[in-house]
C-alpha cells in the first residue's frame, strides 16, 4: 500500500509513502539529500546533533533504535567511515524510506521493522554503538492529526525501556547515546540500572542564558565513571531572533552544516 495520489502520507500499517508525499531534502550543505514525508514526521537539527554527539570510530557496528526516515545514522556515516549501520524502526513506510534514503546516498545500512519491546531477531546481536531520538511529547498532550507524526514524537512506554533495551544490545564498553527532551533525563538516567555507568549530560540550549531544551545522554556499558552534568551547549547568537538569518554560533554551524562531531569537553 501507499499513499494517496494528492501526496497524503499512508495510514499507519502502510508499507510505503506515495512518491508526491515526499519532499527531496539537502542535509549537512547537501553532503546527503533525504527523502521525508510532506505530512507527517521530519527530521530537524535533533538527528544531526545526535550524530555529532555519538563517538563512534570507523568501523564500529552502530544500532539506530527507532531510526525513522535514517537521518541520524546517515548524518553519523558522513562523518565516520566504514561503519556497519542497523536501524530499528516501528513504522514500515518510515523504515521504507530509511532504505531507500541509505541506497539512494551510497551508505550500507540495515533497517528492521520491529518493536522496541520485543526486538527482532535480527537485531539479537552486539554493538560497538547505540544511537536514539525517542518520542518525547506526552501521552497526554493533544495527538497529531497525522497519525505516522503522532507515533514517531508521542511517548510510548519510558525513556528508561529505552536505555534498557539498548543496553541489552551493546557490548561491553560500548556507548549509547541519546537525544531527549530535558525533562525526560530523569526518566533515562533511572533506566541505567547499573549495567551502564560513565555518564554524562550535555544539555542544549537555544541562546546564553535560556534554559535548555533538549539534553543529549551519553553512558558506558560497564562505565563505572561518576556521572558529569556538563556545561549547557548554546545553538544560537544573540539574546533573540532578530531576522530572517541564520544566527548559529560557530560551533553549531560546524556540526548542523559541516557534520563535524562536537568539539572536545562537550561529551
Amino acid at each position: 500500500m501507499s499513499g494517496g495520489a494528492d501526496g497524503t502520507p499512508p495510514e499507519a500499517g502502510s508499507e510505503t509513502f506515495a512518491d508526491e508525499a515526499l519532499s527531496d531534502d539537502k542535509f549537512l550543505c547537501g553532503r546527503l539529500r533525504l527523502l521525508q514525508p510532506v505530512k507527517g514526521y521530519r527530521a530537524a537539527t535533533d538527528p544531526v546533533l545526535l550524530a555529532a554527539a555519538c563517538p563512534a570510530r570507523a568501523g564500529d557496528r552502530v544500532l539506530d533504535l527507532g531510526c525513522g526516515a535514517g537521518a541520524a545514522a546517515l548524518c553519523l556515516a558522513a562523518r565516520v567511515p566504514d561503519l556497519a549501520l542497523a536501524g530499528l524502526e516501528l513504522q514500515p513506510a518510515y523504515a521504507d524510506l530509511a532504505r531507500r534514503n541509505a541506497a539512494r546516498n551510497g551508505i550500507a545500512m540495515e533497517v528492521v521493522t520491529g518493536d522496541l519491546a520485543a526486538m527482532p531477531y535480527a537485531l539479537r546481536r552486539g554493538f560497538d554503538q547505540v544511537i536514539a531520538n525517542p518520542p518525547y511529547y506526552a501521552t497526554s498532550g493533544t495527538p497529531s492529526p497525522v497519525a505516522g507524526r503522532d507515533t514517531a514524537m508521542r511517548v510510548d512506554g519510558t525513556l528508561a525501556e529505552w536505555v534498557r533495551v539498548a543496553a541489552t544490545r551493546l557490548d561491553p564498553g560500548g556507548w549509547l547515546t541519546m537525544i531527549l527532551g530535558a525533562d525526560g533525563l530523569p526518566d533515562a538516567l533511572s533506566g541505567l540500572d547499573g549495567r551502564m555507568g560513565s555518564a554524562s549530560a550535555l544539555p542544549l540550549a537555544a541562546r546564553e542564558g535560556r534554559a535548555a531544551g533538549r539534553v543529549i545522554l551519553r553512558a558506558r556499558k560497564g562505565g563505572r565513571g561518576a556521572f558529569r552534568l556538563l556545561a549547557p551547549f548554546v545553538l544560537h547568537h544573540g539574546a533573540s531572533h532578530d531576522g530572517d538569518r541564520e544566527s548559529y554560533t560557530g560551533a553549531a554551524g560546524r556540526i548542523l552544516r559541516g557534520g563535524e562531531a562536537f568539539p572536545a569537553g562537550t561529551g
